[in-house]
């Protein structure tokens, strides 16, 4: 077994994307324990700017502490570091790359708690897909893609979909009121990808656009997004050497309102209406060494964001917070082998563009030892976050809970060791993590003050936090049955004994599937402990478990046919306080017919 990384991988081929449930990628990923976003809910109701990923249980603001990629381009939201999960179409991809830990320093401060890599499929000969898909609480998803291989060099690829649904209501029944309405939303993603696969030089280009609606489970509450973004990665390679040049430029539009809600949620006041306009630009060049023994990366990148908040205050005012920042960074990365071991080292150094903290050392540092059907590795890293122009400068509002902006807010610092067993055999692999990751100037959302009229927030630098686990995951395949499962404890604490916010202490996942002669079936579930939705520990959110089912058949002429049903027993559990409850997605189901084909 090679010993390539010390990091933790967890790797999904398009197999296993397809197997799990879920419209956007955020659904099908939380089955990955550990990953999880600033509350419970989905991104089919989620406000997008509390959609910011997290791994290992550091905690999140609503920014993630984990780098997004699609392709090798960030698809962090530049300005508040949050990801448009509604871009992300499983259909569309065809592995997942999740690196959990700041192993490598290639990445810069997204990438704090770990990495995720949503890898597309290579242009291939001409093939078209079609699809619809219908479910309960009138959901509808029309796609189709289009790609195509010229004289084995110049490749096209297009896709589409549009999605819409009903919703449901986010506030449990018991106190539901006149005022409330069911959460719902409505996009459109087209994109189109260009390839030049030369043989020493290879090219490509991307652009994607998504429109994005949204009702927030409220009369008055509702926001929406206009997003595009050009991206282009071009790579040479001298023998087994390389050069890689990347770049991408994004603008977007958001929108949102926001109100008071009474307590007895009959009545509503709107208080303002919020534009936030931004537009990001960013690139990195690198160079690769390949060698018998030692490999070698080294290069630089740079992102340029600009934006601006615009509160519309009702019944008048404007309050109005923005800015640029312009980072930039330099980086080391390289490997060397001796024996049935590799030796992992790594710099960066990084210009934060903030006034408080100007530049930022990362250090990494690992050893992996593999033979056979066993591999041992450990690792050693410092790493930051940058503070985004969203938690400097932009005040958010959830029915009653309002969360300040602060202008005044330092980079976080995590440093980290972990170390791990990975055994692979012919039918089984087994892998198993302990971590070890101290955090200081962590932002977080510190209570000001709570009443049941208006809980205020500001975004804080805590002291200092600690957040200590064991995470394993196992799977076996026998003829047509396949066994997973996957388990994480965190213990995430600050340093006066709370717990950090929206982390569980333990969060696990399983399935079985079986599969023979086109026929699928997968059936599974996934858990949490109890978590606290605030930094006071006064907000409990019990623990919960859901079960789900899939369902394919491939058909004669390429049709294909599938079921999905999620949270099956249509189990209630809260996902957060505003500060009164809310509770994620009961059970959806969705059934769809698919065709793949061409036209010759």
């Amino acid at each position: 077994m090679d010993a390539e990384t010390p990091a933790s991988l967890t790797v999904l081929n398009s197999e296993s994307i397809d197997k799990l449930p879920g419209v956007n990628m955020d659904d099908r990923l939380r089955f990955v324990p550990g990953f999880t976003l600033l509350r419970r809910n989905s991104s089919l109701t989620a406000n997008p700017t509390t959609q910011g990923v997290s791994l290992r249980g550091i905690g999140s603001s609503g920014a993630s502490r984990t780098l997004v990629l699609s392709d090798g381009i960030p698809i962090n939201d530049p300005f508040g570091g949050w990801v448009y999960w509604t871009r992300t179409w499983p259909d569309q991809v065809d592995r997942v790359e999740m690196s959990r830990g700041a192993t490598t320093s290639v990445f810069g401060d997204r990438a704090m708690g770990g990495s995720i890599h949503l890898i597309s499929p290579s242009p291939s000969q001409e093939q078209i897909a079609l699809g619809i898909e219908a479910g309960n609480r009138s959901t509808w998803m029309p796609s189709g893609s289009y790609t195509n291989l010229f004289r084995g060099l110049y490749g096209v690829t297009t896709s589409m979909r549009a999605f819409t649904t009903d919703g449901y209501f986010i506030v449990p029944d018991t106190i539901r009121g006149s005022i409330d309405t069911t959460a719902d939303v409505r996009f459109l993603v087209p994109n189109v990808k260009l390839d030049f696969l030369g043989g020493e030089n290879r090219f490509s280009v991307k652009s994607d656009i998504l429109v994005e609606e949204r009702d927030n489970g409220t009369q008055l509450q509702n926001n929406s997004t206009s997003l595009g973004s050009v991206s282009g990665n071009y790579a040479r390679s001298f023998g087994q050497n390389g050069l890689s040049l990347l770049g991408f430029h994004q603008r977007q539009q958001f929108h949102a309102s926001f109100s008071s809600i009474q307590p007895d949620r009959n009545r509503e006041t709107l208080t303002s209406n919020q534009s936030v306009p931004s537009h990001a630009t960013g690139g990195a060049g690198f160079g690769t060494y390949r060698g018998s023994s030692l490999n070698l990366t080294g290069g630089a990148d740079f992102l340029r964001v600009n934006g601006t908040s615009f509160d519309y205050l009702q019944p008048s005012g404007l309050r109005q917070g923005g800015g640029t920042i312009f980072q930039r960074g330099l980086f080391a990365q390289g490997d060397v082998a001796w024996k049935d071991f590799r030796f992992f080292f790594g710099s960066r150094y990084q210009w934060t563009g903030l006034a408080s903290s100007s530049s930022f050392y990362s250090p990494s540092g690992g050893v992996a030892w593999g033979r056979r059907w066993i591999r041992a590795r450990a690792s050693a890293y410092r790493a930051f976050r940058a503070p985004t122009l969203n938690e400097l400068f932009r005040q958010f509002r959830a029915g009653n809970s309002v969360t300040l902006q602060n202008p005044n807010l330092r980079p976080e610092v995590l440093f980290g060791v972990e170390s791990g067993i990975d055994i692979t055999g012919e039918r089984t692999r087994f892998s198993v993590t302990a971590y070890r990751n101290e955090l200081t100037d962590l932002i977080s959302n510190v209570t000001l003050s709570f009443t049941p009229a208006l809980v205020t927030r500001r975004r804080e630098n805590v002291a200092a936090a600690l957040s200590r686990g064991l995470e394993a995951n196992f799977r076996y395949q026998q003829n047509a049955w396949v066994v997973e499962s996957a388990y994480l404890f965190a213990d995430s604490r600050f340093d006066n004994g709370a717990r950090i916010p929206q982390v569980p202490r333990h969060q696990g996942s399983a399935q079985l599937g079986w599969s023979r002669r086109g026929l699928a079936i997968t059936g599974g579930g996934r858990a949490g402990s109890l978590q606290f939705e605030d930094d006071r520990n006064t907000q409990l959110l019990p623990g919960f478990a859901i079960f789900h089912l899939t369902a394919s058949q491939q058909l004669p002429k390429g049709v294909a046919t599938h079921f999905v049903i999620e949270n099956a027993l249509n189990r209630e559990y809260l996902s957060g306080f505003t500060p009164q409850p809310q509770i994620a997605a009961p059970l959806l189901w969705r059934i769809g017919l698919s065709w793949r084909g061409s036209l010759q």
